[in-house]
């Protein structure tokens, strides 16, 4: 476990530098446009490149060094990052530009993504597998914590440069930590004879998708797994334009509530990893959905900052319940040498759902619900009691929409019985457990 916490202290220095400007250009944006579409599309245009190029991940990180692919995507994701504070300091910062850097660090990310999930296994033992995924989901959540809050003081006086050349300082942290550690190569003398066929560039690119769509209760887990990111992308997409349609872009207030959602994700990593999950591990994810859908329905309802608060906080406690149980799957079912060409495949299954989320959840609030809403009728007036009619209660209601689905998805998938009864009916990887 040594080696994975120095990785891990690494990954959480870079995560607040990233979260720091991804926060910063949050309210650039909104000043700029005061549009929830203009924010998604930040989301959209890092994820659409990632859906081209996630399968040619997936064949890189099973034949590259796993130690030199996340040295290479840190400091290329570094590099764009810093274009955006320098374009910004001499006031040539335009919309097109964080689209397009945020497509290329994209393409980055997407690689540090994959190359780091699949690095777990080799350097954590089977029986700390779910711990692990605790702690990797604490990342993002710690980083929630400390960056809104110091992005908020901080941006007014040093502006996009000075957050970005924070974020600098971060990325190098990250890379620093990967030096001195050993990640262990895959060794192919034991791999599939059937697999060591598959080597012409088709067959290599589509193994991931025949592999999943071969396993029944893998191909339910996706699945179930796939509506919950459509649904769970929009929440995450709607509710920081939500809060700042609804207090009149009061970045204090939207700071506070994403640190809070921060705190949850951080507390719920350390309770999950302390305890280990559920010994059916497909159960952490069922009722992770039920209660990440709750808490959504509280906040997409609440009109007061401290009910915001609360709920994203809640909302965030389940998340490493979900992912934790989701990968610990993974980890024991698929082999080592497959892992980089499977997860790829499942990875661009969740791009593909995610980035479509993130543009319908603006295109919806903005053209469909907050007008609905807001117009001066009889149907609009149904909803008024439940979301208000201010600006941002339709956003709102969408969401409220949006957390319902949720609910249901996590309860009626209990009824699936290939995806219940997942553990039990994939057998676990000969290597696991070794």
């Amino acid at each position: 476990m040594q080696t994975f916490i120095i990785l891990w202290v690494g990954q959480i220095a870079s995560a607040i530098g990233s979260s720091m400007t991804y926060f910063a250009l949050t309210l650039w944006v909104w000043q700029q446009t005061e549009s929830a579409t203009a924010i998604a599309l930040i989301l959209f245009f890092y994820q659409l490149p990632q859906i081209a190029i996630s399968l040619f991940s997936g064949i890189l990180v099973d034949r590259v060094s796993r130690k030199h692919l996340l040295i290479l995507s840190d400091t290329g994701s570094a590099c764009c990052t810093l274009s955006v504070g320098i374009l910004a300091a001499f006031g040539m910062l335009q919309l097109w530009h964080i689209y397009l850097i945020a497509a290329i660090i994209g393409c980055f990310g997407n690689v540090q993504a994959l190359t780091y999930s699949t690095t777990v296994p080799l350097i954590v033992p089977p029986q700390h597998h779910a711990r692990a995924s605790s702690m990797g989901a604490m990342v993002g959540y710690g980083a929630g914590i400390l960056a809104p809050a110091l992005a908020g003081i901080l941006y007014p006086t040093i502006g996009l440069l000075g957050i970005t050349l924070i974020d600098m300082g971060t990325f190098g942290m990250a890379i620093l930590a990967l030096f001195p550690i050993q990640i262990p190569q895959i060794d192919r003398k034991n791999e599939n004879p059937d697999v060591q066929a598959q080597r012409n560039k088709w067959r290599d690119l589509t193994f991931g998708f025949r592999y999943i769509a071969s396993n029944p209760s893998l191909l339910a887990m996706v699945i179930a797994m796939s509506a919950f990111a459509f649904l769970h992308q929009m929440g995450e997409t709607l509710y920081q334009p939500m809060i700042l349609a609804r207090t009149g872009g009061d970045t204090r207030i939207l700071g506070i509530v994403v640190a809070a959602s921060g705190m949850g994700g951080v507390a719920g990593a350390i309770a999950f990893g302390i305890w280990g999950g559920f010994k059916r591990r497909v159960f952490g994810l069922l009722f992770g959905f039920i209660g990440t859908g709750l808490s959504k329905l509280l906040l997409g309802l609440g009109q007061l900052p401290v009910i915001w608060g609360v709920a994203q906080f809640g909302s965030s406690f389940h998340s490493p319940l979900i992912f934790s149980s989701y990968m610990a799957v993974w980890y024991a079912k698929v082999a080592p040498e497959l892992q980089g060409r499977v997860l790829a495949a499942d990875y661009l299954i969740g791009l593909a759902i995610g980035s479509s989320a993130s543009l319908s959840a603006g295109l919806l609030a903005d053209r469909v619900f907050e007008p609905i809403v807001l117009s001066k009728n009889w149907f609009s007036s149904l909803f008024h009691l439940l979301v208000g009619a201010t600006t941002g209660s339709g956003i709102s209601l969408l969401y409220v929409l949006n957390a319902l689905c949720l609910v249901f998805l996590g309860i009626g998938s209990f009824a699936i019985h290939r995806l219940r009864n997942a553990d039990t009916i994939m057998p676990d990887d000969e290597a696991f457990g070794q």
